[in-house]
């Protein structure tokens, strides 16, 4: 298939990996942000192809995995409310919550419904007016501008029996967080390529500067991650910091600019709270006051719900490329995708779920 099969073609991924061993001369640590990616890497058994001096760390970049514990709980408290049908993509149905996650409250008997858009969730609002229809908008600036139009559809068809529960989160922020982060292990970045899609990357250029950091748009296939990897490590063994767009073929340096002029339209940045990683400033979305009456924690009132993480999880120091999956003394044990401790485990992006399926750990 066009734009597939080329993207993973042996001899192409075979030379690039020739071309990266002759090129490093010292140890490299790279984060790939996306868990799409982390998936790709592990799937296709990447990391075999690159020499020992090269470590993969994997990212926060799995809006599953980012989803903090309250928001969890705060989806919970409203899907096992009556008069109420709650509406998701699937990754988020078995997030566990601090007690439940949302499939434990359908078993129960409420009304939550997976969806496959966020206009299904308006259509449903429109066919069920004696309901309350909620979306959990999920994501970072990737499925923004989907779940932004949402809310501006049912304003515009006057439904008053729509909202979401938003929690989106931002990647720049992200990283300079983890850059800031005295333990860092990173020394260059692969960014997501889809998020670049939307938002371009004019917004990495300042945090490549100011961390002395490569970072590179990077997309999802094996010759995509390892050019990227090639790119990555040529700048760091020159001596350089740049920003790279590997993912010409889809991104553009100023993204998409209608759906980041909705996004201004509808969203303010706010301060949000990662899961597993705390409060990260100016990383987040919420609606603006002219979209409140589509605001879910404004309408249930579950603004002030806060909750603890389990302590035997590390995912945060996993989204955070301090540790790997299995250095987690629950992962395979007590913490498996049929029971999971963390989000990283259940979600499909996750990078826990990624080890447990691809990677064979001794």
């Amino acid at each position: 298939m066009k734009y597939l099969d080329e993207f993973r073609n042996a001899s192409l991924t075979k030379n690039l990996s020739e071309k990266i061993k002759k090129l490093v001369t010292e140890n490299w640590t790279i984060m790939e942000i996306c868990g799409g990616q982390t998936h790709s890497i592990l799937k296709y058994g990447i990391e075999a192809l690159l020499p020992d001096e090269i470590s993969l760390v994997h990212g926060p970049g799995c809006p599953v995995c980012v989803t903090p514990l309250e928001m969890i709980d705060k989806a919970v408290s409203i899907a096992s409310r009556e008069n109420v049908i709650f509406t998701s993509f699937g990754d988020m149905m078995r997030v566990p919550g601090s007690q439940y996650d949302l499939l434990a409250v359908k078993a129960n008997g409420f009304d939550v419904r997976m969806v496959y858009s966020p206009l299904d969730a308006v259509n449903l609002a429109e066919k069920n007016r004696e309901k309350h229809v909620v979306f959990f908008a999920v994501g970072f600036e990737t499925t923004a501008p989907a779940n932004a139009m949402a809310v501006v559809e049912a304003k515009r068809r006057g439904l008053t029996n729509f909202s979401i529960l938003c929690s989106h989160v931002l990647v720049p922020p992200a990283i300079e967080a983890l850059l800031s982060n005295p333990y860092t292990k990173i020394q260059a970045f692969l960014a997501a390529g889809h998020v670049c899609t939307v938002m371009g990357f004019d917004e990495y250029l300042p945090l490549s500067t100011r961390f002395n950091i490569p970072i590179v748009i990077t997309g999802f296939e094996p010759v995509d991650i390892l050019q990227g990897i090639y790119l990555a490590v040529k700048q760091l063994e020159e001596k350089r910091h740049q920003v790279e767009n590997q993912y010409s073929r889809v991104v553009l340096k100023e993204g998409n600019l209608q759906a980041k002029k909705l996004l201004s339209t509808v969203f303010d940045i706010v301060d949000r709270p990662w899961r597993g990683i705390g409060v990260i400033n100016k990383s987040g979305f919420k609606l603006k006051e002219e979209f409140s009456d589509f605001d879910a924690e404004k309408i249930f009132q579950v603004t002030s719900l806060s909750t603890k993480e389990s302590s035997f999880c590390i995912a945060g120091e996993v989204l955070q490329g301090l540790k790997k999956p299995h250095e987690c003394a629950a992962f395979k044990n007590s913490c498996t995708p049929e029971h999971p401790l963390g989000a990283p485990m259940v979600s499909s992006e996750g990078a826990c779920a990624a080890y447990f399926h691809y990677k064979k750990v001794i």
